[in-house]
């Protein structure tokens, strides 16, 4: 399984004026993102590798509006989120719910310690990948999520 967040992965944000990357403006309930030119081609080729799981505050908005604009095949599966006091990231319950013990990759760009501590601790294979919300995913990032899914499958890994 591969979960993606979205604002800072596909929805870039906190580039200078001058440094608008290519993208197209998209208006999601109200509030204005940049989807990034390339998402949909990156996360349509990782959908060879992996199980797409929407994992974003977004929740079931994501399906709402974000298959249509980046060319996916849609719905996708997505998390929903509970409150969760503490020094744990808000995401991880419903990520460990959903995976169970299943190999997962998780694309985002807010992890916090815990995030790198849980990984570390899981009995399934687990990656994390951190982006930089002006720029987003990029094909470095894709390049590693398919050379780990396809490590995972030729040591004997049912598919991520």
């Amino acid at each position: 399984m591969l979960f993606v967040d979205i604002d800072g992965v596909i929805s870039l944000f906190g580039f200078g004026s001058n440094d608008r990357p290519d993208g197209r403006w998209v208006n999601v309930d109200g509030i204005t993102h940049l989807l990034s030119a390339t998402a949909g081609e990156h996360l349509l080729r990782l959908a060879h590798h992996f199980e797409l799981v929407w994992c974003s505050g977004w929740e079931d908005r994501a399906n709402e509006h974000l298959p249509h604009a980046l060319g996916l095949p849609g719905p996708l599966a997505f998390l929903t989120f509970a409150e969760v006091p503490g020094a744990r990231h808000w995401k991880l319950a419903a990520i460990e719910a959903h995976a169970a013990q299943r190999p997962l990759a998780w694309i985002d760009d807010d992890f916090n310690d815990a995030c790198h501590t849980w990984a570390a601790a899981r009995d399934a294979p687990t990656l994390l990948i951190a982006t930089d919300p002006p720029r987003g995913m990029i094909p470095d990032h894709v390049e590693e999520l398919e050379r780990w899914a396809i490590a995972l499958t030729q040591r004997g890994h049912s598919s991520a």
